[in-house]
Formats: C-alpha cells, structure tokens, sequence
C-alpha cells in the first residue's frame, strides 16, 4: 500500500520545494552576489523559485547584481527544474499507465511514443542526451558568433553561449544582458538559434522522439503528436504575423528595424512569448493589442511532457474540438477518426479552468498589493508567472515583496500543478459499480 506521502502528485511538488529552498540557500551566500554582503531572502527566493521552476522572472538585474558564482547556480538550477519537470512528466505517465487497465496503457503508450515503454533507465537517458546535444549544438553556434563577430574572448564567449543554450532549451530566459537579447534583434545566428532551441524544449519529449522515427509519415502520428506540431505551427505563424501587423511602425518597438529585420523580430519574439522567456523587443513599450494578445499565447504555452508551461496546446486544441463537436450536436469528440475518452476531456476542462482560476487570482492580488500598475500589466506579470514564461513589461522589479511573494505562488504552482492534478485525477480514477438518476440543468 503506498502511503500517502508516497503519492506521485505528492511527490513532484516536495520535490520542487525542496530544490527550490535549497536554491534559496545557495543564492543567499554572499559569494553569489556581485556586490558584498547576501541576496535579501525574498530576491533569493524568487531568482531560485524562478530557475527551477523555468520561469526567468527576475526582480534585480541578473548580470550586475549577482556574480559569476551567482551565474553557475543559476544555470544548475534551471538544469536541473527542466531536466527533473521533463523526466517527471514523462516518468509520472508510467505511473498513471500502469494503473490503467490493458487498452488505457495500450493508449498512453501511442501517445508517449514509446516512452511508456522499457526500464526507467533508458528513458532518462535518452532524455538526458537529447537535452546535452541539443543545448551542445546551440551553445557551439552562440560561441563561434559572439567570438568571430562580437570579438568576445574565447572564454567568455563560451561561457556566455552555455548559459543561454542552457536557458533556452529549458525554457528559463535568464539572460546575462540587462536588454536580454534586445541588442541581438536583427542578428538571425543569436535569435534563431536561441529560438529553435526553445521550440526544441517546448514540444515535449513524446514528440520529440515520435518525430525522430515516424517525421516521413506524418500519417502514422499520434493524436498527441499531431496536436502539438500543428498548433505550434498554427501559433507561430499567427503570433508572428499578429505581432508584425500590431507593432510594424511602433517606433519603441519593429518601427526603427527595416523589413527582413522586422520579420525575425517578430518570429523570435512569438517563439518567446509562448514559452521562452527571452525578449527581441521592449514590450513595456508594445501597444496593448500586442500585450493583450501575448498574454493568449503565454497562457496557451508549448507541449505537453516539455519544459514549457501553460495550459499546453494540446489542451486548448482538445478544448476548440469539444466545443466543435457541441455545436455540431456530436455524440463524440473526433481528432483524426479517434474519438476522444471523455476523462481525457474532464482533464482538459479541469486544467484550463484551474488556470483561469489561478490567474485571475493572481492578478486581483498584485492588483490589491500594489499602487499605480495598471490592471493589464498586472494581468500580463501574473500570466507570465503562471505559465512559466518569464516575459516582463518592465514592472516586476518595483513590486513590493508581498507582490513577488503572490508571483512565486503562481511560478510554482503553474510548474508543478498542472503536472499533479493531472496524475492525481489520473490515478484516482475509478469506475463505479453504479449510476445515480440524470439530471440537466440549464446551461447557457
């Protein structure tokens, strides 16, 4: 009998915890900070909170305020809250497949693409090298880039080029330039390269691995795997092009950049903003459409099993397909002639109100704990902080501790909840032997 403290949705936020007070500790010795004397224990915290839970929120100026130690620890604790939130995610669907009877586990099997499959070992593994070649590769492209053409001394240009591979692949955005990668706007070597790396992070390693075998036969995917590559499609398509329309003479923003410049601005900038946390732009300076619309795309985020955050495509595209086959007066939900198990449509539901619920908290509260913010700015930090995103309209660092307090909340909760309800909803699920009388109340 495992006990209750044993419980996989238990488990993974302890884990967080832990890693996170540990951070904390770390981040307080004064050998982290640049200046003398220790971090302040909610700017420890939150700079902790937000490396492990991939966030990339900061309320100091991460590459004066703390020091190069101060940087090592950040890039190990974004390591290790992308590398654990990706095993874990992919590791608790064994759990929950294993509870399921013969034709669920045959199902979380297709859908994970194999991973559900074989010894724990080998999937961490094959998880742990596609995280170190992927961050290798992108790490080589910055190094050769910042030393040939930025003149960086060789090993600054390495450590630098590290350290946002690093962040990118998992999603972070922490960035040892106070602009982030602003300065970097028109150079397609440092965007796309930082970009594809979050891309990379952000479709889940379920889709990863089922793209490696089956990319040729698109025909073959999974439900899951079609769901997540159209919708990143769609989404970076449409975010780039909302993105170019809304802000192409913004003079704070596209307006000075000539068209081919305006063009990656505008791509990198949507990869961002769904899941990266790096910024091309100033969005402090974007028009509200622009914010409004960003907003969207965060609380969407990238693929599920992934070190993104947000609801998950997949979700949001169940959730369009449930509400399709409602209005059509469908029996079923159909994706690609499979019909969709009606707890996986619960677990769609359950998670996107959970979000709406979260956020709309979250805002009421920095809301109420601080004085001259504007509600959407409000809004636009809270939902940064809920799906882990780590963009920021330039607000964050003048909120009182209270507030940063309430986005800690949202960045752990956002990281590991959503992981938790869904394996608890999972593992508890049970069939009953009987049915109580039906009833419909009116809706709408």
């Amino acid at each position: 009998m495992r006990s209750g403290w044993q419980h996989p949705a238990r488990i993974v936020p302890l884990a967080f915890l832990c890693a996170i007070a540990v951070g904390t500790a770390l981040m307080m010795l004064p050998a982290a900070r640049a200046e003398p004397g220790h971090a302040p224990f909610v700017t420890a915290l939150f700079t902790a909170a937000s490396a492990v839970c991939v966030t990339g929120l900061a309320v100091v100026d991460t590459p004066t305020y703390w020091s190069t130690f101060g940087h090592v620890l950040l890039t190990v604790l974004t390591q290790v809250g992308g590398f654990g939130i990706m095993t874990l995610a992919t590791l608790l669907s064994l759990l929950v497949s294993r509870r399921l009877r013969l034709r669920g586990r045959l199902l979380a099997q297709a859908e994970s693409a194999g991973l559900a499959s074989g010894n724990i070992g080998a999937v961490l593994l094959r998880v742990a090298l596609v995280m170190l070649i992927s961050e290798s590769l992108i790490a080589a492209v910055l190094t050769v880039r910042l030393w040939v053409t930025y003149d960086y001394a060789l090993g600054r240009a390495l450590w630098e080029a590290v350290f946002h591979a690093v962040q990118a692949f998992n999603n972070a955005g922490f960035a040892l330039y106070s602009d982030s990668i602003v300065r970097f706007v028109t150079d397609p070597w440092i965007c796309l390269s930082l970009g594809f790396g979050v891309l990379a992070g952000s479709i889940g390693f379920p889709v990863l691995f089922e793209l490696a075998r089956e990319w040729r036969s698109p025909g073959c995917w999974s439900t899951h795997t079609w769901l997540t590559v159209a919708g990143t499609v769609v989404f970076s398509v449409l975010g780039t092009l909302i993105f170019l329309a809304f802000e192409w003479r913004n003079p704070g923003t596209l307006g000075p950049l000539n068209v081919p410049g305006k063009m990656l601005a505008a791509f990198t900038q949507d990869v961002m903003t769904r899941s990266g946390g790096f910024n091309s732009v100033d969005l402090g300076k974007a028009n509200s459409e622009t914010v409004a619309i960003t907003i969207g795309l965060m609380f969407i985020g990238g693929g599920s099993a992934s070190t993104a955050g947000g609801i998950k495509v997949t979700t949001f595209l169940l959730l369009a397909y449930v509400i399709w086959a409602e209005i059509r007066g469908e029996p079923d939900v159909v994706i690609r002639q499979r019909r969709i198990a009606e707890d996986t449509q619960r677990q769609a539901i359950t998670v996107a109100l959970l979000g709406v619920l979260l956020v709309a908290a979250g805002t009421v509260a920095l809301d109420a704990l601080t004085v001259d913010v504007p509600f959407d700015r409000a809004l636009f930090e809270a939902t940064s902080a809920f799906a882990t995103v780590g963009l920021s309209t330039g607000i964050t660092p003048g909120l009182p501790p209270s507030a940063h307090v309430v986005l800690v909340i949202l960045m752990y909760v956002g990281r590991v909840g959503t992981i938790a309800v869904g394996t608890a909803i999972a593992l508890n699920t049970r069939r009953r032997q009987y049915r109580y009388p039906e009833e419909r109340p009116l809706v709408g």
